[in-house]
């Protein structure tokens, strides 16, 4: 399966992506920082990269998760990746929303178009109503993604997440599929 658009194309992890994915990881570990978690530096081996791209490939045949790498079309090199989690059916019919991009890559519009792609993928392949999104107030860059996309802020939810070892409040962003025309 390839999510394709003109500049990019999404398709699912394999496992004979996680050395390109940690790179990636490695590459970008102090840009990323501010935005994630504390790291154990265990997360940044081959070991737990296959680990996690084995886990994401099981969470794709459960349908309770969705996870792609965003590659560039013209040398195809991996710049990111878009995860869907957390996906909830009935009538709920929703995913939470994370994503990340290379900084090399910033400042090419990549992340607005690969969002536009998998919400392509959630609402007219995978029958999704409901797509959200947590952000803290100081990530403008993705808070622009999330509104280029047609995503609503909704809230605040304080102290939502521990990231770099704080509790950060987040702007919660959500999107329904009557919300955009693709």
């Amino acid at each position: 399966m390839k999510l394709q658009s003109n500049n990019l194309y999404l398709r699912p992890l394999e496992i004979s992506d996680a050395e390109p994915l940690c790179q990636l990881l490695l590459r970008n570990r102090s840009f990323f920082q501010p935005y994630e978690p504390i790291r154990p530096e265990s997360y940044y081996c081959l070991d737990t990269q296959t680990q996690q791209i084995s886990a994401a490939i099981q969470s794709f045949a459960n349908d309770s998760g969705y996870t792609f790498g965003i590659f560039r079309e013209s040398d195809h090199t991996l710049i990111g990746r878009v995860t869907l989690s957390a996906v909830s059916r009935g009538p709920f019919q929703n995913a939470y929303l994370g994503y990340y991009l290379d900084q090399q890559a910033n400042g090419n519009g990549y992340m607005t178009e690969a969002i536009k792609l998998i919400l392509h993928y959630c609402f007219q392949e995978i029958s999704l109503h409901r797509i959200q999104a947590g952000v803290m107030s100081k990530n403008t860059a993705s808070i622009r993604v999330l509104e280029k996309n047609g995503f609503r802020r909704e809230g605040l939810a304080q102290r939502y997440l521990q990231i770099n070892g704080q509790w950060e409040d987040h702007l919660l962003y959500a999107i329904t599929e009557e919300d955009i025309v693709l």
